[in-house]
């Protein structure tokens, strides 16, 4: 499962608040999300935070690729792959192994342009989409310009339910998605 986004609309909030009811009810989870990086009121970055607390740069303003490392820039946001891949890579693999409880949720916000420059993780996502019993919450972009080809593949599953989120509805989707995973599980 997941849903579409907007730019600051409430979005990892939202994940956040799925995270919680649905431990609560008992389920396993892991996984990560992205938090904005600010300084002096200024959005300077993201950093990935996985669900047992770890934490590093996903992306920093005008900041510059490690030492022999390709470039990979999103407007003017650098991405640091090494950090990124180093907490979101052994989350996914974990909630793709076979290992584990039968049932388990595994959060991914978000599969979006930084995010898509490690092959190591579309791999990984493509793995834990296609795992029995792992039940993926996570999030896309809205399709606008040059379309995401992970993306378009995820949105076009048949066993994926997409929400729409916006300003307007943020805060009355969360029993609509804990419904779907729950009726997920069955």
């Amino acid at each position: 499962m997941s849903w579409d986004c907007i730019r600051r609309v409430g979005k990892t909030t939202l994940i956040q608040k799925a995270i919680e009811v649905l431990q609560s009810s008992g389920l396993p989870v892991d996984g990560f999300y992205t938090q904005e990086v600010r300084q002096e009121g200024r959005r300077i970055g993201f950093d990935v935070v996985t669900l047992s607390g770890a934490q590093g740069p996903l992306s920093r303003v005008g900041s510059q690729p490690l030492p022999g490392k390709p470039e990979c820039r999103v407007g003017q946001y650098v991405v640091n792959l090494d950090s990124f891949e180093q907490l979101a890579l052994p989350v996914l693999r974990n909630a793709g192994s076979s290992c584990g409880p039968k049932h388990r949720v595994c959060i991914i916000d978000e599969i979006g342009k930084m995010e898509l420059f490690s092959q190591p993780f579309i791999q990984a996502v493509r793995q834990t989409l296609s795992t029995p019993g792992v039940i993926v919450v996570g999030t896309i972009p809205v399709p606008k310009g040059k379309p995401l080809a992970l993306v378009e593949e995820i949105r076009k599953r048949r066993d994926v339910k997409v929400f729409n989120v916006t300003r307007e509805n943020r805060n009355s989707l969360l029993p609509d998605i804990v419904a779907v995973v729950q009726s997920s599980r069955t």
